[in-house]
């Protein structure tokens, strides 16, 4: 099979940085061998290009270190250097589904995926002023505030990241999200550094155990300091107060009071970017 336009591409850049074969190339000539019981045993296979040998659990520690390394390289070849993180349910319905919503509480919660839709096109239309490379809208790829934040994106014609997860009522990646960044992970860990490494600000919509996950991870580099403070918006006061006591943390002594201004409660996209664009990491030393 003659390689495609892009194989060729690296594959001279390939010879041009060093005089030996591409792996691509071993990979292709170990193949072409005599049909013998020695060739056809397992043993025999190179070990990059065994499946079987790769998937053993021995190599977990290469797995998390791939996953970690593929959406790395792809996200800095396509030149992404800072994203806005969108974290949110999977369930919240668009206003015009809201009727198909499960419950009352989601039915009232599409505000929320109408809020995600025009905050994400309006941190898009920057990150097209610098070409694509800052304020690219990243969220887990999925349906509902996920795909409201992917689709406001596209539709003003910027690129967005999807980082999704193989789950048991596994779905496909919204049709929203570039293709070329659409990501597919089976470690959570290696997922929430992803969401992370590039973000410049995290918005949290109304969502269940996957989003408070999240929001909890985030929190915690923050306020232990392993992660650099950025904008961290609770998209419903409503909503979070009423499923977290904060300040009950902050009196039984579990948190500082400190801790609770390390987020901050909107309702809107425009005060989400109001807060967003008023933000100087200085002011949290």
């Amino acid at each position: 099979m003659r390689p495609t336009h892009a194989e060729a591409e690296m594959n001279d850049e390939d010879a041009r940085a060093h005089p030996f074969p591409h792996s691509r190339e071993d990979a292709q000539k170990a193949q072409e061998i005599p049909d013998t019981p020695q060739t056809r045993a397992p043993a025999y296979k190179l070990a990059f290009a065994d499946t079987d040998f790769l998937l053993r659990e021995e190599l977990r520690p290469v797995r998390l270190q791939l996953e970690l390394l593929k959406p790395q390289m792809i996200l800095d070849e396509r030149g992404v250097e800072s994203t806005v993180v969108m974290f949110g349910g999977a369930r919240i319905p668009a206003p015009e589904h809201k009727d198909e919503a499960r419950t009352e509480t989601l039915a009232e919660l599409s505000k929320y995926y109408e809020q995600a839709y025009r905050f994400a096109r309006i941190m898009t239309e920057r990150s097209l002023e610098t070409y694509g490379r800052e304020f690219v809208i990243c969220t887990g790829g999925g349906p509902g505030v996920m795909e409201a934040g992917n689709k406001g994106a596209h539709d003003v014609g910027g690129q967005s990241v999807g980082l999704g997860i193989v789950l048991p009522h596994e779905q496909a990646p919204n049709e929203y999200i570039t293709p070329d960044l659409c990501f597919n992970f089976h470690y959570f860990a290696i997922r929430k550094m992803h969401f992370l490494m590039r973000a410049r600000a995290v918005t949290v919509f109304p969502g269940g155990f996957g989003t408070l996950d999240e929001l909890f991870e985030t929190l915690t580099l923050i306020q232990t300091r392993r992660m650099k403070p950025v904008p961290l918006l609770l998209f419903g006061r409503e909503f979070w107060d009423r499923i977290i006591d904060w300040q009950a943390l902050a009196d039984a002594g579990t948190i500082s009071a400190s801790d609770l201004e390390l987020f901050s409660y909107v309702e809107t996209a425009d005060e989400a970017v109001a807060i967003i664009d008023a933000f100087d990491p200085r002011d949290c030393d």
